[in-house]
């Protein structure tokens, strides 16, 4: 297709400018349409952004015959009954991460998508970021050597007071229903895609999940390990209610050794190699999807690839669930 012309179901604060800018500014792609339950809203989304048109109703927008593909931007335990609905509609889907509320449901997505013909991708975003395609390319240069173990680590203070589960105020991310689990699943999933995207498929992982400070039902603390079928170690721990915050990925080699946040998608990597220090600073993009959505674009055009698709993020669907006990061996 020379143009892609997308429509956007759930038009909230992820859309603002992480994503539903990128739409627009992306070579090839126009963002036509946008839905969102309340009416009012979603009007007052397309006015501001400059859409045409807008929706109450997702099949209205679905069924759209000016609408090409999808963006879903909802809440995770909706993204499988929108994508089907999408693809059974005949048109490409980009989904939000997590992709499912869980493993299975992520996996009812993909063999919808697959019966369906179209395409499912999924917003892993920093698999289009420079900051982490230099970490892999380095990793492939051998910069580091041969990588022999990874170690991720997340931790933060609570986001939520005392009492507020009482009084009903948690906010979706911590509600089982609304998320499938706690924010593991929310921000604790982008350093796992990474993992995935720098070195394959885990082969095998062992987790614990608990909850530890009572403020929420969904656990807030995780850890685990794995190993790679490329036979590289792996551990993790997140923990969301501690004294303070923090984020990174520290990847060993025989040589070296590489750090990064994986968050702060604006901050350095740091190598430690041939006996010497070196950092590597990075500007993000204005809108830090815009560069996977070009991608997705340019699949959906003939003229490229995406890094991530509905099968890359299943296998970190299937990590996840591992980690948190929610899987068998």
């Amino acid at each position: 297709m020379e143009i892609v012309r997308w429509g956007i179901l759930g038009c909230g604060d992820v859309t603002e400018k992480k994503s539903g800018p990128g739409f627009q500014k992306a070579e090839g792609s126009q963002l036509v349409a946008v839905m969102r339950r309340d009416a009012a809203r979603a009007e007052d989304y397309a006015r501001r952004h400059g859409v045409p048109k807008w929706y109450n109703e997702a099949d209205e927008l679905i069924n759209d015959p000016e609408v090409d593909a999808v963006y879903i931007a909802t809440r995770p335990d909706t993204h499988s009954e929108y994508a089907l609905r999408v693809a059974d509609a005949g048109k490409p889907v980009y989904v939000e991460k997590p992709m499912g509320y869980s493993y299975e449901d992520g996996r009812r997505l993909v063999a919808g998508c697959l019966s369906a013909g179209v395409p499912l991708f999924v917003a892993y975003y920093r698999r289009g970021l420079e900051k982490y395609v230099t970490a892999k390319r380095m990793i492939e240069a051998d910069e580091i050597g041969e990588v022999r173990f990874v170690r991720v680590t997340m931790h933060s203070t609570p986001d939520v007071e005392p009492g507020a589960r009482e009084r009903g105020e948690l906010p979706w991310r911590l509600r089982r229903e609304s998320s499938g689990g706690g924010l593991v699943l929310d921000v604790g999933s982008h350093g796992l895609d990474l993992l995935d995207f720098f070195f394959g498929p885990i082969a095998d992982v062992r987790g614990f999940a608990s909850n530890q400070a009572g403020l929420y039902d969904v656990e807030d603390s995780v850890s685990g390990s794995w190993i790679f079928e490329s036979g590289i170690h792996g551990t993790g721990v997140w923990c969301f209610v501690v004294y303070d915050t923090d984020d990174r990925i520290d990847i060993y080699g025989s040589k070296g050794k590489l750090s990064f946040s994986i968050l702060d998608v604006g901050g350095p990597i740091e190598l430690v190699a041939k006996g010497r220090e070196r950092r590597f600073d990075f500007t993000p993009p204005d809108h830090v999807q815009q560069p996977l959505i070009q991608s997705v674009v340019d699949e959906l055009r003939g003229s490229g690839r995406c890094p991530s698709t509905g099968e890359s993020a299943l296998r970190t669907d299937w990590v996840l669930d591992r980690l948190r006990g929610h899987l068998s061996p």
